[in-house]
């Protein structure tokens, strides 16, 4: 990923940045949530459950728990969180996550495997030991957790302490990932995220000591009073404490759906061209001296974790969490804002704590919206998942697979193709969609044009979806 330097020197196009910077999604599903309906509820949640279970159907299976609370607020989250200093608030809400968690576990065929737990949020080190001990143990009792899976959870390093990475190293979480964002004083004031680099290193130095396999950590670039020099800096200083993974995300500026964001200076913000420039320093960087393999879109890795050895033998996934190692399995979410992905349809959670409460109290899914994909959505999610993950599309293999002449089907995407084809960010021949090293840069944009929904609703994009740089 080194072809936008030359002899060291950002050698890059930076008007394609004006051209190509408009509103579009990261693709975590596809259609995007959006587009997900109200009038997919909870019974067709579980019918879409009883039919993923019929029989023999059925893979294996991936679990997401959403933990949202925090003990305080960070300006730029675009999570799904709340701020709570009671632990009886923490309690309750575990009480009725065990209890969702035995209704939908009810439907699932016995033996399935699990093959990756996921939890997120909030901070789900928020919780006390043994709490992650008990939420974990819930779990394991009601699903066959595979002996391999991939068991990971985020933390936040500060009040983190060596009973919390005990207490889930007992549990069976073998990977973590820390959220680091930014180690520049100036810019940790600016995001109310007061974390030096000793409390993230201590941290890591004790997630490895206690044997947790993989350590990941997630940074952003586009805060307040960033610059390139303090992206360089954070960089350097992270490439030294080592990390197995590293995601550095664009910080999605969207005060209109997230009103704490309105405590970030926007004038403190850097210009879409300077963004882009930190994501180049970034990955000169990490692929040079710091030995890391480019993933794709905002994601690296060392060359023997199993991200990169999933990308590289054409496993690699996307889900809600974002570039994944299991590719196929289904997605079982639990909690607040949750987000099922089955393999014919999604289902999001209910979003506030008191409707979720009553839902499950009624002895209900908490599902409050969904989508039951069509076949045309498969074939689309297809070509979307795959341009995303592996940057290329063997044309010849979606004909076989879906049984379609993809020039006539795709004509529309294809004519809006060929600008970036002229700016040398993709190649389309009559067999593959090749995208460049320049071209994943703009991934996002590749995909669009096979966005039958981004098409139907262009002129309402900006209040749905952050922009692409």
């Amino acid at each position: 990923m080194n072809s936008v330097f030359r002899d060291g020197v950002l050698d890059f196009p930076f008007e394609l940045v004006r051209k190509y910077n408009r509103p579009g999604p990261r693709y975590t599903s596809y259609p995007t949530a959006p587009h997900f309906d109200p009038a997919f509820g909870p019974e067709d949640f579980l019918t879409e459950i009883t039919r993923s279970n019929a029989g023999e159907a059925g893979g294996d299976l991936s679990l997401y728990v959403h933990l949202p609370f925090c003990r305080s607020l960070c300006h730029y989250c675009g999570c799904h969180m709340m701020v709570t200093h009671r632990p009886e608030k923490i309690e309750h809400y575990l009480g009725y996550l065990e209890r969702e968690i035995d209704l939908v576990s009810r439907y699932v065929t016995p033996g399935r495997k699990v093959v990756q737990v996921h939890w997120g949020g909030g901070t789900p080190t928020y919780l006390a030991p043994e709490q992650i001990e008990r939420l974990m143990g819930h779990l394991d009792r009601r699903f066959t957790i595979a002996p391999d899976a991939e068991i990971s959870i985020e933390a936040d390093p500060r009040g983190l302490t060596a009973a919390h990475l005990e207490a889930a190293r007992r549990a069976g979480f073998n990977r973590i990932s820390f959220g680091v964002q930014d180690l520049d004083p100036q810019v940790q004031e600016a995001i109310n995220r007061i974390q030096p680099e000793e409390l993230v290193a201590s941290a890591t130095e004790m997630a490895r000591m206690l044997g947790f396999s993989g350590i990941s950590y997630d940074l952003i670039y586009g805060l307040p009073y960033q610059t390139l020099a303090t992206i360089e800096d954070t960089v350097r200083r992270v490439i030294r404490l080592a990390p197995d993974r590293i995601s550095i995300f664009s910080y999605a500026h969207v005060p209109w759906l997230k009103k704490h964001q309105r405590l970030i200076d926007e004038s403190r913000l850097p210009e879409p061209e300077d963004k882009l420039r930190m994501l180049l320093t970034a990955t000169r960087l990490l692929t040079g001296e710091g030995g890391y393999q480019f993933i794709g879109m905002d994601h690296f890795a060392r060359p023997g974790d199993s991200l990169a050895i999933a990308q590289a033998s054409g496993t690699m996934h996307r889900n809600f969490q974002g570039y994944s190692t299991r590719a196929g399995a289904e997605l079982y979410a639990f909690g607040i804002s949750g987000i099922s992905q089955l393999d014919g349809a999604y289902a999001q959670n209910i979003l506030d704590l008191p409707t979720y409460y009553q839902a499950i109290d009624a002895g209900r899914s908490a599902v409050y919206r969904g989508y039951r994909l069509s076949e045309d959505d498969h074939l689309r999610r297809h070509v979307v998942m795959r341009l995303m993950c592996d940057f290329k599309l063997d044309l010849t293999d979606i004909e076989r697979r879906f049984g379609i002449a993809f020039g006539a089907y795709f004509a529309d995407a294809l004519d809006d193709l060929r600008p970036l084809e002229d700016d040398g960010l993709v190649h389309v021949s009559d067999t593959c969609i090749q995208v460049s090293e320049l071209g994943r840069y703009f991934i996002r944009n590749i995909a669009m044009p096979f966005d039958a929904y981004l098409k139907r609703s262009a002129v309402n994009a900006q209040p749905r979806y952050s922009r692409a740089i």
